[in-house]
């Protein structure tokens, strides 16, 4: 790999830059299939199950893609935050493990409450979780749950908390955190994850 793939002291590499906006990609992706699904579409007609098809595609390749960030972190040296103060720095690494730990909830939620098998970008078939033998195991014999009753906070959880409010409320400050640095501070901490 040439050194640009890899991130320095400076700025991020290209793999991490791609990782980045290829998540925030997905999750917009995501987003436009599932409002479009409700806004525009009868339910259980073949356009609301492409809608719902594309939403959880997305919503999985999330979450392999946070896999691949976290590997990709963990072996990369992280760029240094600008100069600031202390107060701010914190706020910025609370703010990343927070979205982080968004990545992983959001999909694992999703997936764990779909009650229907998903066709990844129509491509290859994953099965739903219930008729997973984690399920059988865990909920089913463990818990003496059904897939509906372990469905309805998962789904709860999922959609009206996390996917209502919350990840809207921590994407809108990533991004205006990221411009208020770029046009305000006049700093390089956007374009230590645009340019390389």
């Amino acid at each position: 790999m040439t050194k640009n793939n890899w991130n320095t002291k400076d700025d991020y590499g290209r793999i991490a830059r791609w990782l980045h906006w290829g998540t925030a990609l997905l999750f917009l992706l995501a987003y436009c299939a599932v409002y479009y699904r409700h806004w525009f579409t009868e339910k259980q007609t073949a356009e609301n199950l492409v809608a719902l098809d594309l939403h959880l595609s997305a919503g999985i390749s999330v979450a392999v893609i946070v896999i691949l960030r976290i590997i990709w972190r963990l072996m990369n040296v992280q760029p240094t935050l600008e100069a600031g103060p202390r107060w701010q720095h914190t706020l910025a690494h609370l703010a990343h493990y927070v979205l982080y730990a968004i990545m992983i909830l959001m999909p694992l939620s999703g997936y764990l409450g779909t009650g229907r098998a998903t066709d990844w970008f129509f491509l290859f078939e994953i099965p739903m979780f219930k008729d997973t033998w984690l399920f059988d195991t865990l909920v089913w014999d463990y818990l003496g749950l059904t897939f509906k009753e372990f469905e309805k906070p998962i789904d709860f959880f999922h959609k009206e908390i996390m996917g209502a409010w919350l990840v809207w409320i921590l994407i809108v400050g990533h991004a205006a955190a990221a411009l208020y640095h770029h046009l305000h501070l006049k700093d390089r901490t956007l374009l230590k994850m645009t340019q390389g």
